[in-house]
């Protein structure tokens, strides 16, 4: 693909900072957005000599950018259940006034539109593994559909504008990842069991621990993003890692790894805390001839060599 200039939304958040990076590597020039509310510029703090530059605003209000734009992605979301719960407004602002805007901008310009949506669509789900032509089992009044029905309705939105408007636009469904640049107090399973075992705390499960997910280090996650955003398809992709594991065996593979001496114990379980989920990655496969490459254990230790700059022992 030739050099593009591309706006990235959340640019300062965990992927939309890989993806910004990644972006740059391949030759084209960045626009990263970002209000700040759950991103870090100090993820994105060494881009500054690159052809990146970076604005901070609320994407649901206007969104106003000078010259041609030749892709726009957009990531600005809460995008954890510590967030999401703590923000139920501004979660659901972003997914339908924040999609609307960045939609706008893309149809202005003409140009290509990707919208990062979430396994979360598909809510505690019925079928295993999760397809993109499953519809979901999503619970609209509980806690977890602030998040759940914005990123729906942002799919519905940019299925809208594509139909109606003719706009060159794509979905990727986004399974569990991880990788450095995640937040210590995310409130996902990862940092929380890398923040507790690097203090040397209890690792906290909630549930038995048998629930299951399926984890995606980052860079094979951005690999599929571009690949999608490069392709002619249209219809919503999985990108995760097929793998799937119960959360108690991600949580000793990180206390083995981490040589620490913690010990599990166990809480009780969310409302509508997903009991399953592992991405069917057929369509990935045969549309965009991606599939993960990262081991999980590759994945973790450059993940907790992250953590251990940001965390201190207890």
């Amino acid at each position: 693909m030739p050099s593009k200039r591309i706006v990235i939304t959340g640019a300062a958040g965990f992927i939309g900072s890989h993806l910004s990076e990644a972006l740059l590597d391949r030759g084209h020039s960045v626009l990263g957005i970002d209000n700040l509310l759950t991103g870090d510029t100090a993820n994105i703090a060494h881009l500054v000599n690159r052809d990146f530059v970076f604005v901070k605003h609320d994407v649901t209000n206007y969104i106003n950018v000078e010259g041609p734009v030749d892709a726009v992605l957009h990531w600005a979301s809460p995008a954890s259940p510590i967030d999401y719960l703590e923000l139920p407004i501004p979660t659901l602002k972003v997914g339908a006034l924040g999609t609307h805007k960045a939609l706008g901008l893309a149809k202005v310009k003409g140009a290509r539109f990707v919208l990062a949506s979430t396994s979360e669509v598909y809510g505690d789900p019925l079928e295993h593994p999760q397809k993109e032509t499953y519809w979901g089992n999503v619970n609209p009044i509980g806690p977890r559909g602030v998040y759940d029905e914005a990123k729906r309705f942002a799919e519905a939105m940019t299925t809208a504008y594509r139909r109606f408007h003719g706009l060159d636009a794509k979905i990727v469904r986004i399974f569990n990842t991880y990788g450095p640049r995640m937040r210590v107090k995310d409130g996902r399973a990862v940092p929380a069991f890398m923040s507790q075992a690097l203090r040397g705390e209890d690792v906290t499960i909630f549930g038995s621990g048998d629930q299951t997910r399926s984890f995606c280090y980052v860079s094979d996650l951005v690999d599929g993003i571009i690949r999608l955003m490069e392709s002619d398809v249209h219809d919503p992709v999985n990108i995760g890692n097929p793998h799937e594991m119960t959360i108690e065996e991600i949580a000793r593979h990180i206390i083995r790894i981490s040589g620490s001496s913690s010990r599990i114990v166990y809480r009780p379980l969310p409302e509508d805390d997903p009991k399953v989920r592992r991405p069917d990655i057929t369509r990935a496969r045969t549309l965009l001839g991606w599939e993960p490459k990262v081991p999980l254990e590759e994945g973790l230790l450059k993940t907790l060599d992250y953590f251990r700059t940001k965390v201190q022992p207890a």
